[in-house]
């Protein structure tokens, strides 16, 4: 016997009755995809509130300040004789490579340090030991950077000072080592998770072959997750850049071009950090030299993650 479907409302079961009308969206989908949108178009906000609150007084400096002046010079007195005299030495170079000096210490720290955590975490450790490691890994991270400043201040300098002859309490040296592993649990936990989501049957096809476990970790693993080590390295390196309270208490306030590290010196983020706690009038040439290294430390940041991100997408790989 025959069973006709004439005159049968759509089913939205399935069958030959389904209605492939679009249903449209609900009230609730219609919130969420406008909180969603809202929370995209506030950091929008802030990231053009950011770059207006540094360039519109970069053109009071600037008028003051000759700009090759300011990026080739090898004298930076902006703190020092009247607040309000313009005529001062506005070269920022001593400040940009006392930041580059400690940020190559602490990646030289965290880049092995890291990565060595890294590969035991994903390719040797036992589950339950990864899983005892890692949250006290990741718990470093959220330790107050001011508190690793302290400790190489009171801690590790007075330790390493006779060892390694560093004529002051204040130097770069010992302020690198510690932001360096303050870094490593950000490279160690990030490259760990690249590491992990490495498809298990690359590393079946070289134990196959022969390969021992040391041999399929740097051969296959690595070079798999590179991306994403990539990505960390450099996620470590702009926290690095952009790091604080740990110069400012154990690296000086000293800005002088110096190429060793157990010297005294002063990074950007610790002149801003020196002037803006209230040693700066508003609207003295101090005050408007504090928004063009913030302006410069903005540049060098977004350069390093315009970089990383040409450097992610050259070495991704897509399983």
């Amino acid at each position: 016997m025959a069973v006709t479907t004439a005159g049968r409302p759509p089913s939205r079961a399935g069958g030959p009755g389904r209605d492939l009308t679009p249903r449209s969206p609900r009230i609730g989908e219609k919130l969420i995809e406008g909180l969603l949108a809202a929370a995209a178009g506030v950091s929008v906000l802030v990231t053009v509130g950011i770059i207006v609150a540094l360039v519109v007084p970069l053109f009071t400096f600037f008028a003051n300040v000759s700009p090759i002046e300011f990026l080739t010079g090898t004298t930076w007195t902006a703190s020092f004789g009247d607040k309000y005299s313009w005529d001062k030495d506005w070269g920022v170079l001593p400040l940009v490579s006392a930041t580059f000096m400690a940020t190559g210490i602490a990646l030289a720290v965290a880049i092995p340090v890291g990565l060595g955590i890294a590969m035991f975490l994903s390719e040797y450790a036992t589950t339950r030991v990864r899983k005892v490691v890692k949250p006290i890994l990741e718990l470093l991270a959220g330790i107050p950077t001011v508190v690793y400043g302290f400790l190489a201040l009171t801690a590790i300098t007075p330790v390493l000072q006779p060892l390694l002859g560093i004529p002051n309490i204040y130097n770069l040296l010992v302020a690198g080592i510690v932001m360096g592993f303050m870094i490593v649990p950000t490279v160690a936990s990030l490259s760990e998770d690249a590491m992990s989501a490495v498809p298990q049957a690359l590393r079946a096809g070289s134990y196959a072959l022969g390969a021992n476990r040391r041999i399929t970790t740097l051969s296959v693993v690595f070079p798999a997750a590179l991306s994403g080590i990539i990505a960390a390295v450099v996620l470590g390196l702009s926290r690095a850049v952009g790091e604080t309270m740990i110069l400012a208490v154990a690296g000086g306030n000293l800005a002088r071009l110096t190429g060793d590290p157990r010297e005294e010196a002063q990074t950007m983020t610790a002149f801003i950090a020196q002037i803006a706690s209230g040693d700066a009038p508003q609207g003295s040439p101090v005050y408007y030299s504090l928004f063009a290294v913030g302006a410069l430390l903005f540049a060098i940041t977004l350069v390093i993650n315009l970089i990383s991100i040409r450097l992610v997408r050259r070495f991704r790989q897509v399983y």
